[in-house]
Parts: C-alpha cells; structure tokens; sequence
C-alpha cells in the first residue's frame, strides 16, 4: 500500500511504534495499516512518527477501568499514586457537588484535566469549593478508551493550570454498532469494631439525650450504585467519515455515617479515643440559654440545671452523608467527515446534568449571642431566677427585674427538623466545532472552536434564618388573648412569627419550624470560549534535519484565544448571611478575563542509528500569553530523549509553567466563613502557661482569656475572598527517566521516573490554623494583627471573631519523588505451561521526598511528607502503589464463556504520622498533639475481578474490592478537619465504606 499523506504516514508509523511495544512484529501492524485510526499524544502537538513522550505518562486503559467495577471517573484517577484526594463523592459538608483531580498534593487548580488534547472547563461556578477545577463526572466512562497521565509543567503546550500536570482522557471514536455497557455495585460492611462500639455505649450512657448515640446493625448493605450506557456508531455510506453517539445514566445511593460503627459518633482526641469518648457539637439538645441548660432529668421539663458536667453534647456525625446520593445523565456525540483530501471537518457535542445532595447534621440556633426578653411568658420561674439581666437594662435577675433584657450564650439543635441538605445541579455543555487536514505531504493543520458552559443551581433547606431567631425568642404575653405572641406580631414589623419554646422540653411546634426554616437558592454560570488554530509540518522533507540523524526537524505553532466568565449570586437570606449555621455569607461573584497566547514547539532528532547514540532528540517548546487581568507570561520546555541501545531510552526535560488567577481568586468580595480548626487560647484552665501569652498577643486580662469558649466541633471563623492584584503563578518541573525493554524478555518494560516541582508565589491564604500557631509563637504584630476576636473574646461565637486569611501570593510549593512503572504481557507457554493462556503484570508506585510549603517569602519550609493534619492537611504517605495480575486462562466452555479472565489487585498505603508531633516549629503544636491520632497506619486493600465472554458479543465482569473489607484509620477531632476529614476519617483517601461488590456487562450489537 503507498502511503501518500503526512497524516498517514504518521499514524501508520505510530501504529508500528505501539503495538511494537505489545510485542508485535512490525509485519503485523503493517498489516493492520487500513484500520488506523487518528492518534493523541498526550505532551505535546508535534506530528510525531512515534508514541513515545519525551514527558513521562501514565496509561490507563479501558480493560484496566472495567476491571476496577467504577461507576466514578474520580474513583479510578484517585487510585492512582500520583493523584491526591480533592473533591469527590465522599464529602459533604464543604462539597460542591463535583469531582476533581489533584496530581502531587500540589491542588486541584494546578492540574489541567483535557479530553482528546483539549482543555475541559470548570466544573462549577459554587463558589464554596473557593477553587475553579474541571469535574469529572463530566466524563462518561464507558467512553474511555485509555487515559493518560502527565507528570509536571506542561503549561508551553497547553495553557495555563497545567503546573503539576496533565489528565488527558481519550475518548471511543470512530465507532460502528451498537453498545450497550451496565454495572451494578452495591458496599458491604459488617460492624464489628468493639473497641468504638463500647466508647458509643459509654456516650450513651453518660448523654442527657442518649438516643443520639445509637449503633447500627451488624451487616449493613448499602451505597448502591449503578450505571447504564448506550453508544451507537454508523461510518457514512461514502467510508468517508463517522458519527458515535452515547447517552447515560447513573444513580447512586447514599451512606449515613451513622450506619458505621466507627463513624457512628464523633470521636474526641485524646491519649486514646475512650479518654473522652464521644465529641460533638455545643450546639445541642436540650437548648442552652448562657451557663444552663433544660434538665432533662426534670418531669417538669422547663427547669434548668449548670451546663457544666450536664453531658450536653450533640453527636452530629450520624446524620451527615458519608456518601452522597448522586443521578447524572449524560448525553453526547463525536462527529468526523472529511470534506475533501485537504479538509476533515470534526464535531464533539456533550452534555451532562447532574444533582447530587449533600447533608449534615440538623441545624437550629447556633452557638452565639441572643437576646431574652425577660418577661418571656414561655420560661418557668425557676429559669427566670437563673438568669441575669444586662447591665445595660437594670441589671439584677429576670425575676427581679422583669423589664430587663437577658444576653448570653443561647445554643439549640433542630432535632425536630431533621438534617440540613443542599441539593445541587449541575448542567455541563461542551462544543468543539473543527476542521483539519494535510495542506501537503510535510504540512498539516487544525483549528477548532469550543464552547463550554456550566449551569449551577442549588436548593439548602434545614437552616434557621438569624433574624427569624431573634423574632422567636423575643416573646411577650397578649394582652387581647393571655397567650405567647411574638413582639413582632404586636408591633407588626413582622406579622409571621411564631413563638420558638426552646425553654421546655417538647415545647417546639411546627408552626414555629415552619416559620424559622428558611430555604436558600444560589445560581451561577461559568462560561469558556477557545479559538485555536495549530500547523505542524516535517522540515525534514526540506532536508532540515541534523547530519547524524535520518528524521528531519518536527514543528507545531500556532495561536488561542480564551475567555474565562463567571457568574454567582444567591437570593437575599443567604447573600446577606442570614442563614444561622450555613458557615457564612454568600456574597455574589462575577468577572472574566481573556488570554491571548502565541506558541510553537519543535522536535529535533540530533543523532540517529550510531554506536551509543541508537536515537538523540531534543524537543523544545515556548508559549507567550498575554492576560487582561494578569499580564504577560512566558512559558518555556527543553527536553532530551537519548536510546543508547536498542533496549534503553533515557529521557529528561525542564519545563517553565504558570497559573494565572482564577475569577473567583480575583473578583470574590471578602466573607466570613468557617475556615480554620483551632483556637488555642479557648478554653484554658488557669494554671495553663498560654493564658500568659494569649492576654500578650491579643492585648486580653487573664479573666478574659480564661473565659473564651472552646468550640467543641472544632470550627472557627477566617475572613476570606479574592484579590484583583494577585499576579500569575510560575513553576519549574525537572524531571529525568529512563525506560528499560529488554529484548530478552519481550513484553517486559520498566521506566522510572524522577520528579522536581517547584511553584513560587503560589496563590493561597497563608492558613487560618497556621497565623494563629505563628502569632503565639512568635509574638509578631503581622500575624497578631490578622487575629480578630469579638467582644467575648471568640473565634467563632459571632462573625465579628475572625482570623484574616484572604488571597495572596505567598511563599512556595514543592515535591520530589519518583515513579516506578512496571508492565509485563506474556504466554505461560514461555515458562513451559503449555495451553494455560498467558499473564499480564502491572505496577504504578510512587515514592515521595518531598511536598514543602513555604508559607511566607523567607520562610522556612516545612515538609509534610508521611504527614496529615490541621496544616498538613490530608494524608501524605512516603510510599503508594497500586499492582495488578491478570491471567488469560485458555478454559471455554462452547459459546457461553468463549474467554474467561481472573485479576487480582493489590493497593497500598504507607503510615502516615500526625503533623503536630513533627519536629518542625511550623507544624509542631502540643496542644493537639494526642496519641489517639499519632498515626493512621499502613493500608493495603485487594481486589479480585473476573470477566468472561460469551459469544463473542458479551463481556461479563464480576469483582469485590477491598475483599477483606478493612476499615480505615481514624482520626479525633481536634486533627479532623471539616471538609476532607469526614466521619473520622479521610474517605477520598481510604476505602471507608467496606468491601464492594460489583456486577457488569458489556455488549455488542
């Protein structure tokens, strides 16, 4: 066959190149030539005659994706050692109701998330999350044919974000038929973790309300998820072109925290976990009114008696998802046609809408300052007796001085009401529009516009509105009917409301929760707009190319234009920060920036087939951006590919990259919200040597030291939000290889890999947790300054308690570490098992040197290696790996089992130590330093899969993951931070919900 068009030539080529890998003869895909079909290298855009990256890439392919039973993209991409836990599935409180990627523990913003080589949109314009990043449950997973994962910079061939690397998903086209693929899973776990289970019934015993400390049954099945997808493919009557289309659904059931044992209540920190048992909320029941609480012990039940020693704790972990219930439908359809020789015109139409819902405990009046009107009708005598008026109205008891106004501490959980739930949509679009073709045997070309759009919608119910509390509370007699009324009935500033009883015990109504719980709604859009054009061309058929080398000079250049918008607004009660417990205000967002960017690369093999020197290339790349909001950058890669023998490549590479500011890093107005894990200076006995140093560094008398509350739940304010200055970050990758295939051993490669990844003015808040630690330290009057304590002293009681934490550029990150790939194919027959099939091997592990964090410029760094915490964040092990062995068994059985498969995989985790016992002054921290969470030891989790097809048509697949069904580590309060730490553990990390069960088939029609 003559092979006439550059782009033949280099599929043809790189078909040779690939199956050579598997073994194959180059006579063998030479005879497959007609069936080649269009090639993505993930790293670079050079037309290239073979696969090989100069980059080092991760390849996960469809066979690899079916045998892990995913419902989940996130699920797969977070199995892989070089993936680090970001959004996802398993949480809930802090969930935006996506899923992300983050490669090197380096943040979900600095991974560029591509299919087919172009760039994915944000996932969400919620602006909760604080961070814009692709979701992955825009990708339909039956669609994957393989991805691929690119380690470090690559910003000089794609843009932007793409600082600790690349995932590139490359998608099933050119299809022809029909496909119907299913799966079905379902978790399975049996609680029988005695030693939590006893520190329960100990809780319970202790607790005024011990029925919030309920274990769950023995056996429990639960978490189903399944998932169907049709495709359907037709090549155009003329061969000349093609049309695959897919629609989807998948649903997914949800997992209470309450239905494990180890997550059934929320542990305190300690020596061990039965030291103090059982943690939770202040914000409780029975209510608590300043430094009392309803008796529960009372038959009267409208009596208080002393907060103290009371065991008036809620237990919130029960209620919240562990799991969240998820339905997504996607829809989609890949299109080529090819015009003319010159003129292949392309379409990718996909869509998505997805609503998934997160809960967390019952909301109702959290902890803070209330105002009681004395002569409130609804409480007792004895309440009135207890309680003491301001000074400020006549001072004295409520019962002496009827007239005055009770102000303290008022505190109760809606248990009537049920948990707060936000129901969340999201609407994904995504258009490519393109055309391409080869101007000439040596030049090619492609341009494309996309479109992308994200349509977010969310519904929050179960919170009380604040000024529907103070209403509530402030309670007088009618003088026309003797009953409780609300003054503001009286008054008429506010007609609806309902008296709220929290005095007594079953005094709550309905109408009353009808009138306090006040639903939500927020919107947002984000908007992406690309134009690109690229022409590569082989110089070499000029004769550019070097005297020592066969192959001419590859080049690729071109042009994009990109505009990035969003939009975010809530109604009124949420904007405002109306809503009691909802963590803060939701102010509204909206801003947008365009880039306009230049860039080449060029491909220069140097010397070809010579003693030592079997192949030599150099590859170079060099971008040019220029952004409205951020200015100019220039983004820069020089690699090397050296293949001394025939068996060996080496390869290095430096690459320069950048992230500009997101539009939420530059436009979101400064808010107060939940952020950081720790007061230090709260709940302090008197002998403790901090009372000294906090009345020092926040100018306080040791009395009001000594009365700053603890927050039992371990939440406290920070005042975030963007910043139109910050500049774009930068990073330098190094990275150095080396690929073994021995001719000895055919099917055998092996490649290591070393990484070096440092990201200056790195964009982020210096850390809540960490200026707090750093003013007591230090004294320095800098981060003193960001401390803002409210007129009791308190972090959290009041938004006017807040630590200063908005955007900057601040210091440095960096990782180092290396990765090791195994990959081994062959018949038994080699090993004298003659008709047994044959085997296949693979191996992804990752060792971790480094991921250091200068916080400030001038600082030292501090590495969070083998670490998790309040600063280190989630878990960080030295060491992960992921093996699996597959055996091909010959065994079938006529059409009903034509081939039969059996796998089995071994996933690992190394130890991980608490951050506060390091060494390090930036991490070391006493006060939290507890035993209970020293360490959350080595994990290693199995899994077997089997698959079989019948006639030829059906593939069937049946597996259990984490077949021994291990539990996950646990973690206290006091180093459980909200958000990535969720029912005393780190879900996105560790399998935290049991063995799972799975069930799949795949069909041709």
């Amino acid at each position: 066959m003559k092979i006439k068009t550059m782009r033949e030539r280099l599929l043809a080529s790189s078909m040779i190149c690939g199956v050579a890998v598997l073994g194959l003869s180059a006579t063998q895909a030479a005879a497959q030539e007609g069936e080649v079909s269009e090639i993505v290298v993930t790293g670079t855009r050079i037309p290239s005659p073979n696969l090989e990256s100069v980059s080092p890439v991760t390849a996960i392919g469809a066979a690899e994706i079916k045998a892990q039973g995913i419902t989940r993209v996130e699920d797969m991409v977070n199995s892989l050692p070089q993936a680090f836990a970001a959004q996802g599935a398993a949480l809930s409180n802090g969930s935006t109701g996506t899923a992300t990627v983050d490669l090197r523990g380096l943040g979900a913003t600095r991974t560029m998330v591509l299919i087919d080589g172009r760039r994915l949109m944000p996932g969400t314009p919620n602006t909760s999350g604080g961070a814009l990043a692709a979701d992955l449950n825009f990708i339909p997973a039956a669609l994957i044919e393989r991805v691929d994962i690119l380690t470090g910079g690559a910003s000089a061939v794609y843009g932007a974000d793409a600082v600790a690397g690349v995932v590139n998903f490359i998608m099933q086209r050119n299809f022809e038929g029909v496909r119907l693929d299913a799966q079905y899973g379902i978790y399975q776990h049996k609680n029988d973790n005695d030693y939590v289970q006893g520190i329960v019934r100990d809780a319970a015993a202790g607790s005024a309300t011990p029925e919030g400390y309920a274990l769950p049954d023995e056996n429990v099945w639960d978490g189903e998820s399944s998932e169907i997808t049709l495709t359907v493919g037709v090549n155009a009557p003329d061969g000349r072109g093609n049309v695959t289309a897919y629609a989807g659904y998948r649903h997914v059931e949800p997992i209470l925290q309450g239905n494990r044992d180890y997550s059934s209540c929320s542990l305190f920190s300690g020596a061990t976990f039965d030291e103090f048992g059982c943690g939770g909320s202040g914000t409780a029941y029975p209510a608590r009114v300043g430094s009392f609480v309803v008796d529960v012990t009372n038959p009267a039940g409208n009596t208080f008696r002393p907060l103290a020693g009371s065991g008036t704790v809620y237990n919130y972990g029960p209620s919240n998802y562990y799991q969240r219930p998820d339905d997504r439908y996607v829809l989609g359809a890949f299109a080529n046609y090819e015009i003319a020789d010159w003129a292949e015109a392309y379409m990718d139409v996909m869509y998505m809408d997805d609503v998934s819902t997160y809960q967390i405990a019952p909301g109702g009046i959290f902890a803070g300052n209330f105002n009681i009107n004395c002569a409130n009708p609804l409480l007792s005598d004895q309440q009135r007796a207890l309680l003491t008026a301001t000074a400020a109205t006549g001072g004295g008891t409520c019962a002496s001085n009827p007239a005055g106004t009770f102000r303290g501490v008022v505190a109760r959980r809606n248990i009537e009401g049920g948990g707060r739930q936000g129901r969340t949509e999201h609407q994904q679009y995504r258009y490519v529009l393109g055309m391409r073709g080869d101007i000439s045997d040596s030049w090619s070309y492609d341009a494309y516009l996309q479109y992308g759009r994200v349509s977010f919608n969310q519904v929050q119910t179960g919170f009380f509105r604040t000024t529907a509390i103070n209403s509530a509370l402030n309670v007088v007699t009618d003088p026309t009917t003797g009953q409780p009324v609300c003054a503001s009935v009286l008054d008429g500033t506010d007609t609806a409301c309902v008296p709220y009883n929290i005095f007594r015990l079953g005094g709550v109504t309905q109408e009353a929760l009808d009138y306090l719980e006040t639903p939500s709604y927020s919107t947002g859009n984000t908007y992406e707009r690309i134009a690109n054009i690229t022409v590569g061309g082989l110089l070499g058929d000029y004769g550019v190319k070097s005297p020592w080398a066969e192959d001419g000079v590859g080049v690729s250049f071109g042009a994009e234009y990109r505009r990035e918008q969003l939009d975010s607004a809530a109604d009124f009660v949420s904007s405002a920060g109306l809503l009691n417990g909802s963590g803060g205000a939701s102010p509204p967002v909206n801003g947008s920036y365009d880039v306009y960017e230049l860039f080449g690369e060029a491909r220069i093999p140097l010397i070809q087939d010579m003693p030592f020197a079997r192949s030599l290339t150099l590859e170079t790349a060099y971008r040019f951006s220029d952004y409205s909001e951020s200015g100019t950058t220039h983004t820069y890669k020089l690699a090397g590919d050296w293949e001394p023998v025939e068996d060996l490549r080496v390869r290095a590479s430096y690459q320069r990259a950048v992230r500009a500011p997101h539009v939420i890093e530059l436009f979101s107005p400064q808010n107060v919200v939940l952020d950081g894990s720790q007061d230090p200076c709260a709940g302090l006995s008197a002998g403790d040597e901090l009372v000294a140093r906090c009345a020092q560094a926040f100018g306080l008398t040791t009395a009001q030291v000594l009365a700053i509350e603890e927050n039992p739940a371990n939440q406290y304010n920070g005042l975030n939000g963007g910043n139109p200055n910050l500049e774009p970050e930068t990073s330098d990758t190094y990275s150095l290889g080396a690929v073994y295939q021995p001719s000895f051993m055919p099917g055998l490669n092996l490649s290591v890999d070393w990484f070096d990844i440092k990201v200056e003015d790195y964009i982020s808040g210096i850390g809540a947790d960490l200026i707090i630690n750093r003013c007591l330290e230090s004294l320095d009057p800098f981060f003193c300054g960001l401390v803002n304590r409210d007129d009791s002293g308190s972090l959290y009681l009041s938004p006017q308690g807040y630590i200063v934490n908005t955007s900057l550029n601040t210091g440095s990150l960096r990782t180092k570490g290396v990765d090791f790939n195994v990959g081994y194919r062959t018949d038994l027959d080699t090993f004298g098992m003659e008709n047994m099939g044959g085997i296949s091997f693979s191996f992804v592990g990752t060792w971790l040197d480094t991921l250091e964090t200068q916080p400030l410029p001038g600082d030292p760094a501090y590495d969070c290696v083998g670490l998790y915490g309040t600063i280190c964040g989630i878990p960080n092990p030295e060491w992960r790996h992921k093996a699996r062995l597959t055996w091909n068994t010959p065994f079938a059985y006529g059409d009903w089992i034509n081939t039969l498969g059996l796998s089995v995989q071994w996933r690992h985790f190394n130890k991980v130590t608490l951050d506060a016992f390091d060494a390090d002054p930036a991490l070391a921290n006493p006060g939290i330093a507890y035993e209970s969470d020293r360490v959350l030891a080595a994990r290693d989790y199995f899994d077997l899969t089997a698959t079989w097809t019948m006639r030829d048509s059906v593939n069937f697949r049946l597996g259990v993951n984490n077949v021994f069904d291990k539990s996950p580590p646990l973690t206290g309060s006091s180093n459980c931070p909200t958000g990535p730490c969720n029912g005393n553990t780190w879900p996105q990390v560790y399998d935290a919900f049991g063995r799972y069960v799975f069930v799949g088939l795949t069909a041709d029609f």
